[in-house]
């Protein structure tokens, strides 16, 4: 009997390929075969080609951009031969369903899916849907949200509340083996900052402006995105990342505070590790608005406090960070209270459901 085969696609960010990486190893126990289409260099190509059991397909794409630009004239061209691609691809790989987690390569795979009469189930982490998921929710079984209130922008009939897909390896982690990574010791408290897998240039300008004062109080690991790291800053106490994968969670283990932009993946992680958080969500200017309610309905729940990118400062950071010391147990009492569902199961369950026989 042959082995069932289930596609993954979603990419852009970390973002998109976080619950995919959750998932992909429980199906791989599960026997079945696991392949994924990605773009030609995105960062899942980088994190997938890691799984030697999953195979990576290319693919070309366009970027939906909500600005002016002269490649918006070029996407349109790059979204159709992505769709052949992916037509061809799926054609020849014959997968009995497809999961996306989103982003701007998922709409070709969509498509091209649709037209190859394959089932798909789609996955979306913020509270309000992606440009990519709403173009591609037409052409699925069903749209899977992390947060309740996603809900009341989707067709009813389509949507299913998991709740939020942690990797299971974040648990895993040893404070021991983080602090030889990053060669901090015991003295002083961990300060975690993350800016997404691009970085942000805004916050990681702030922190180096502010360093001496955070020094006094934190050690600090500062993830800063590729091509980031300032090698001309060496301080004690301070170390720089482009990007964290495999030793993540010995970093997450040490780490006693997090400032972090709010994209939905990595926010639920802090939460099920119960790590305080001081949020910056992109503005409205840079996004579409989704990390901000993402913040927002983490503030109501008390599971962080939110600083705006707009009132970004050296002395408002510093301020934050003292009212996030100061009221940690605020925050640690409402994320204990916070009852993480088994979401994995549930989708894994979706999935199976659905998978063309």
């Amino acid at each position: 009997m042959a082995r069932k085969h289930i596609m993954f696609t979603g990419g852009g960010t970390a973002g998109h390929v976080m619950v995919n990486l959750a998932l992909i190893p429980k199906f791989l126990k599960d026997g079945w075969q696991v392949s994924y289409i990605g773009s030609k260099d995105g960062i899942e190509k980088t994190l997938i080609n890691n799984i030697d059991e999953v195979t990576y397909y290319p693919i070309s794409t366009g970027k939906l951009r909500r600005y002016m630009s002269l490649e918006n004239f070029k996407d349109p061209f790059r979204v159709v031969k992505g769709i052949l691609q992916a037509w061809k691809i799926i054609g020849k790989v014959k997968p009995n369903i497809i999961f996306s987690k989103g982003g701007f390569v998922s709409v070709p795979v969509i498509l091209a899916a649709k037209l190859r009469r394959i089932p798909t189930i789609i996955h979306e982490s913020d509270v309000t849907p992606g440009l990519a998921n709403k173009l591609s929710i037409p052409f699925t079984k069903h749209v899977l949200t992390t947060f309740p209130e996603t809900k009341q922008y989707l067709p009813a009939d389509k949507t299913i509340h998991v709740g939020a897909v942690i990797r299971d390896e974040l648990f895993k982690g040893n404070k021991n083996e983080g602090m030889k990574l990053t060669t901090f010791n015991e003295g002083k408290p961990v300060l975690l900052v993350m800016g997404g897998s691009a970085g942000s240039q805004k916050i990681n300008a702030i922190i180096r402006d502010s360093l001496q004062d955070l020094l006094k109080t934190y050690q600090i690991v500062h993830v800063c995105g590729k091509g980031e790291v300032d090698h001309s800053l060496q301080r004690e106490g301070y170390i720089q990342f482009e990007y964290i994968h495999e030793e993540l969670k010995h970093i997450f283990a040490m780490t006693d505070y997090v400032v972090s932009r709010a994209g939905a993946n990595a926010i639920f992680e802090f939460l099920a590790l119960k790590i305080p958080m001081l949020l910056i969500p992109l503005s409205l200017a840079a996004s579409r608005g989704d990390q901000i309610d993402n913040a927002k309905s983490f503030v109501k729940q008390n599971f962080a406090l939110v600083l705006e990118e707009e009132n970004l400062t050296s002395e408002t950071l510093l301020e934050y960070l003292r009212n996030l010391q100061k009221n940690r147990p605020l925050y640690e009492d409402a994320m204990k209270k916070y009852n993480r569902v088994a979401a994995s199961d549930q989708i894994i369950e979706i999935i199976k459901k659905y998978s063309r026989t």
